[in-house]
């Protein structure tokens, strides 16, 4: 879904930042090449890693992109278990993660992303005491802003997403519907289309008009215009009791116990008037070229198909039909636009930081978690960095990666089997590859930008190349177009980065700081580089100051396990420990449930998927599986009734009915603790009662 990309503030390091112009310097420590092992583009020299692959012949991961044509899909593997005392670099001046104090909560939240937020926040909503940890000295995960000084002028930069749909007003984007929910607001401006430089030249995806993509489609496809249009709206056709089904029922009426037959029975007229809904269920969760191939050959809407799809990790090869289909429904409505938060993307998380606070949970930033702790099974709290242990009496929520998750739950010789196969599963989830990024500070004096008209933009060298390779596919975001607080008066700064197909190993051996180092970041980045060019030839001339962040800045910057820009399981069988749904359908995401009692997950890894609409409505479906059935149809209801667009919402009468047979079954018996069994099952549980600490939850208030 777009208005998802690794939405990335750090104004504490911009003092370290301003030390060096080039680059970021993550503190850790790396081995240094030999000159006579310099690495190439083509890695054709790189020295392999052991990762269960031949260490003479190379590992897949680094031998991958020596041929990254169309029809590869990349993925990259670690094995865990090569490294179980890594330790993640972090950057001076973004924490050192010895905060946070001990206590006892409801709920412990790991990670304040967009997930981790939007849980904590809900959490609280709903009544529960939450404490929300966060190892940065900034909320928001991938969805940052961090500021240079340059001259005497601040410049603001964007760390990941760029391209928001549906934040300017209600709309189905979760995030904005829990913007709503929480009663905060977050002003943006907006644009209406994503400019695309390609080999046949620039052109305008015009967003919320239905006329203006289909002049694209008779401009760009020539003779083929009138069967592109007609294969489009095959397409949709095909699709369209699919789409209709996301306004029947939102990713926030979503629980994952028996309740969700109640919270989504609002949607029982819809499927009685549309009974084939049932038969494309699983094509929901399947690989989107399968129906793709079905109905488009023009290359050029089969090519624009992709690069909607890239922005979750894969092209329509690999990608979840449902990733389609909100922008099938939602982008040719009038209405629809894309938008900028003003004051830059830390504004999402700090906008969910005020929902959090208003409803007396807690956020501690610098408080890096180094432990789950658990008791008889039983997730019971954290161990942070500096010692101290907060207890959780009803459960513990990691908004990190998968691949972070485990690390914070070190083996033992008495663990139960299931939970060891849960960690190695987690553990070796293929991923993403890393990112690259360059950021532009560049004098605009007499610069015409009324060409490109759109601050987001895509660049493709060669469709006949991997769109998830990063050498091939780059995005570039110029944000002070509209939004003239981010950089001085004359001036504007620009974010580019890689498609999330970079590998890991050639940087692992690599000292930032090292000659080999700064000459293969150059190296790296020169294709972001020309791809500003497009826009602005002149722009190296124009440049103030450049900041290169490579896969090791990527990773040390937010926290994020090898630079990876996330899971990686392709669409069309489900992935491992997909629960229940994945025995049925081709379910490709971990289940949010653990073996663990006590123990959720949320975030980019979990259904679904990468982006920060799609992680915050993890985050809300993890909320809402911790609380009473009863609480999350009063949610639902109160939600309903904040615009008619949001009507759906409500469960309704039909909810009510279903309420008796089973609200016994929620909160799901491995979420409730012997505190607050008086209750459970029969009507929600008030936690304030049974919370020796009241005064201090008024205090967390303040």
């Amino acid at each position: 879904m777009i208005g998802s990309r690794y939405s990335l503030a750090v104004t504490a390091i911009s003092l370290f930042l301003s030390s060096t112009t080039h680059a970021f310097s993550p503190s850790h420590t790396r081995t240094a090449l030999s000159s006579s092992s310099r690495l190439y583009s083509t890695i054709e020299e790189a020295a392999p890693v052991v990762n269960g692959e031949d260490t003479e012949t190379g590992n897949k991961n680094v031998d991958q992109i020596k041929d990254t044509s169309r029809d590869k899909v990349m993925t990259f593997a670690y094995d865990m278990s090569m490294e179980p005392k890594y330790e993640k670099p972090t950057y001076p001046g973004t924490g050192n993660g010895l905060s946070g104090d001990e206590g006892e909560y409801d709920i412990i939240v790991i990670g304040s992303g967009m997930g981790g937020l939007a849980c904590s926040a809900l959490s609280a909503k709903y009544g529960s005491k939450v404490l929300c940890l966060e190892s940065h000295i900034k909320v928001g995960g991938s969805a940052h802003t961090f500021s240079r000084m340059h001259e005497g002028g601040k410049y603001s930069f964007e760390v990941g997403p760029s391209i928001f749909e549906g934040l300017d007003r209600p709309s189905l984007n979760p995030l904005r519907m829990i913007f709503d929910i929480l009663e905060e607001t977050m002003p943006v401006k907006t644009y209406k289309g994503l400019g695309y430089w390609t080999p046949e030249g620039y052109w305008r995806f015009p967003i919320g008009n239905k006329e203006g993509f289909e002049k694209l489609l008779m401009d760009q496809c020539g003779e083929d215009g009138p069967k592109a249009i007609a294969e489009w709206q095959a397409l949709r056709e095909r699709l369209r009791t699919l789409g209709g089904s996301t306004t029947a029922v939102a990713l926030l009426n979503l629980r994952q116990d028996a309740g969700f037959l109640a919270t989504t029975a609002g949607s029982l007229p819809f499927v009685l008037t549309h009974p084939d809904v049932f038969g494309d269920l699983s094509l929901t969760f399947d690989d989107l070229s399968k129906t793709v191939d079905e109905f488009v050959t023009v290359p050029f809407l089969r090519n624009f198909i992709d690069t909607m799809c890239i922005f979750c990790g894969f092209p329509a090869k690999g990608a979840m039909t449902a990733h389609l289909l909100y922008i099938l429904e939602r982008f040719f409505e009038e209405t629809a636009a894309f938008s900028v938060p003003i004051g830059g993307t830390c504004e999402l998380g700090n906008t969910l930081q005020r929902g959090l606070e208003k409803f007396g949970g807690k956020l501690q930033l610098n408080a890096h978690v180094d432990e789950i702790l658990m008791e008889n099974g039983r997730a019971v709290g954290v161990r942070l960095k500096n010692g101290n242990v907060v207890k959780a009496r009803k459960a513990v929520v990691s908004n990190a990666t998968p691949f972070d998750t485990v690390k914070l739950m070190p083996p033992s010789d008495d663990e139960p089997k299931k939970l060891t196969k849960w960690r190695n599963d987690l553990g070796t989830l293929p991923r993403h590859g890393a990112i690259s990024h360059l950021f532009l500070a560049i004098d605009a004096t007499d610069l015409d930008l009324s060409h490109i008209q759109d601050p987001a933009h895509l660049v493709i060298q060669d469709w006949d190349r991997s769109m998830q390779d990063s050498q091939n596919l780059c995005s570039f975001f110029i944000p002070s177009i509209l939004d003239k607080s981010l950089c001085p008066e004359g001036k504007h700064v620009i974010h580019v980065y890689s498609s999330g197909g970079e590998p890991y190993e050639p940087w692992e051996k690599l000292t930032p700081g090292s000659e080999e180092y700064e000459e293969y970041k150059k190296e790296r980045v020169e294709c972001l580089f020309r791809a500003v060019e497009n826009a602005i030839p002149d722009v190296r001339d124009r440049v103030e100051f450049t900041i290169i962040g490579s896969p090791l800045a990527h990773e040390a910057f937010l926290r994020r396990d090898r630079g990876t820009y996330g899971m990686a399981w392709a669409a069309g069988s489900s992935a491992p420990q997909s629960g229940i749904l994945g025995s049925v359908l081709p379910f490709p995401f971990p289940n949010l449930k653990t073996p663990v009692d006590g123990l959720l997950r949320c975030g980019d890894s979990c259904f679904p998927g990468i982006g920060t609409p799609s992680a915050a409505a993890s985050g809300a479906i993890a909320a809402n599986t911790m609380h009473h059935v009863d609480s999350h149809l009063k949610l639902l209801s109160e939600a309903s009734k904040k615009d008619p667009l949001y009507k759906f919402l409500d469960a309704g009468i039909m909810g009510q009915v279903y309420k008796p047979l089973v609200q016994g079954f929620t909160p799901s018996p491995e979420l409730r603790t012997d505190q607050f069994v008086a209750g459970a099952g029969v009507a929600p549980v008030d936690y304030t009662a049974t919370d020796p600490n009241v005064s201090e939850r008024v205090d967390l208030k303040k």
